[in-house]
């Protein structure tokens, strides 16, 4: 398998230096990506850098990950618009575990020849003194090539710290020393890293008089112009005590059309027939939802496993059971999910000795949670058939007792087809 032609026809290619698709030509070639830890799981931003590596590994290449643990002391100014908190050693190396277990889910770092290896910076940065840097490192790179880099330019107005403008310099000499020390010719990254990785494969050229290569991916935009990756609650992590399997499941079955054609390519190992046989019969069916839910099966499936994959599958289908088969389903939930599945639903707390001893529904829907706005608009819901208590319908007649609670703890009301509110007890 050719690795460019791969990762062209895939849409994950942005930018890449002259060379760099005969360099692969040659035989195995060692590339490299650096992973920021600034938290101890990768999100799914970092998902698009993974992929690449395992493409590369595929088809033949050596893939390096480089955990930035000097890097991520000084942080990199790409796309931020104010500086960054700088990490404690003891942060730092939590965060550094974090990032490897997740690398070693997706890379074959026992495979012979082009296993995947795993690097630090901060084990060729923490022994060299600031004049050494400087002297051996700062006075390849002038202070108008690093002036004319996007992550500068953008922050001149609003001010960047020494700290971070020297960035570049660091992740160059990354690159340096990889190829110096490794035989890495190639740096692999986002397109916002272009100019950090132009900034090594220049300071390779002009210390050593070597030849090095980059490539970059697109960063990836969702169709409705919001951020890839983001969600109501914040980033769409790979860590399932960060973000539920169930959540990481939705965020994938929830794409659109237009994103789900693109995501399958870049995030799958899917071959191109397949995925455009995929699409064929989405076209041909776009309500049966075949690309978002084979998306979301690989993605889930790799990232977490099986079991988790088939828990979101039940749980996403809960919404659309009824009566006994729904309430069977419910209570054979964990808390966890149930409390995913309901996020953001109304919630009212009540006694759970009121319960014990029974609630009429009315009060339930009315003067203890305020659900409905009186007793009356809840006698008439009733009457109207609307009402359900763990998807199953009743009427006025109906006292909530302990037997209705789910998890020991939880009543779920429905009003009509689509409003959801949860009790409580305490």
């Amino acid at each position: 398998m050719n690795f460019i032609e791969e990762l062209k026809w895939r849409g994950m290619i942005q930018d890449m230096m002259p060379g760099t698709e005969e360099q692969f030509a040659k035989g195995m070639t060692s590339a490299y990506i650096g992973f920021d830890p600034t938290a101890d799981s990768l999100h799914i931003g970092s998902l698009v850098q993974i992929m690449i590596l395992v493409h590369l590994q595929k088809a033949g290449h050596k893939p390096f990950a480089l955990v930035g643990g000097a890097t991520g002391m000084v942080g990199d100014p790409s796309g931020k618009s104010a500086e960054r908190n700088l990490l404690d050693d003891q942060t730092l190396q939590h965060n550094l575990n974090g990032v490897k277990k997740q690398l070693e889910q997706f890379l074959d770092f026992n495979c012979g020849a082009n296993s995947a290896e795993m690097v630090n910076n901060y084990d060729w940065f923490k022994g060299m003194s600031f004049l050494e840097f400087i002297r051996d490192v700062g006075k390849h790179i002038t202070v108008n090539y690093m002036m004319a880099k996007d992550s500068v330019k953008s922050r001149m107005e609003t001010g960047m710290s020494f700290t971070e403008f020297s960035y570049q310099l660091v992740q160059g000499y990354d690159f340096y020393w990889l190829w110096k020390n490794k035989n890495c010719t190639v740096q692999l990254g986002g397109s916002d890293q272009w100019g950090n990785i132009v900034t090594g494969t220049e300071l390779i050229r002009r210390k050593a008089g070597g030849e090095a290569f980059a490539v970059t991916t697109p960063l990836i935009k969702k169709a409705d112009g919001t951020k890839f990756g983001k969600t109501e609650g914040g980033n769409v992590w790979l860590d399932k005590t960060k973000t539920s399997p169930y959540k990481f499941y939705q965020y994938w079955i929830n794409a659109s059309d237009e994103d789900a054609s693109k995501y399958i390519r870049i995030f799958t190992l899917k071959t191109q027939q397949e995925i455009e046989l995929l699409e064929k019969q989405h076209a041909e069916a776009p309500h049966l939802r075949l690309l978002q839910k084979e998306l979301a099966k690989d993605i889930t499936t790799r990232v977490h496993s099986v079991e988790d994959y088939e828990a979101a599958v039940n749980a996403s289908e809960i919404l659309f059971k009824k009566d006994e088969e729904a309430l069977i389903a419910l209570k054979a939930l964990s808390e966890e999910i149930f409390n995913d599945i309901f996020d953001g639903v109304p919630q009212a707390e009540v006694g759970l000795k009121e319960v014990q001893s029974g609630l009429s529904i009315v009060d339930a829907l009315a003067s203890k949670t305020n659900f409905l706005a009186s007793n009356g608009e809840a006698r008439r819901a009733l009457k109207e058939n609307a009402i359900s208590v763990n998807k199953i319908k009743v009427g006025e007649e109906k006292m909530l007792s302990s037997e209705d609670l789910i998890q020991g703890k939880y009543i779920l009301i429905q009003k009509g087809k689509k409003n959801y509110y949860l009790i409580k007890t305490i």
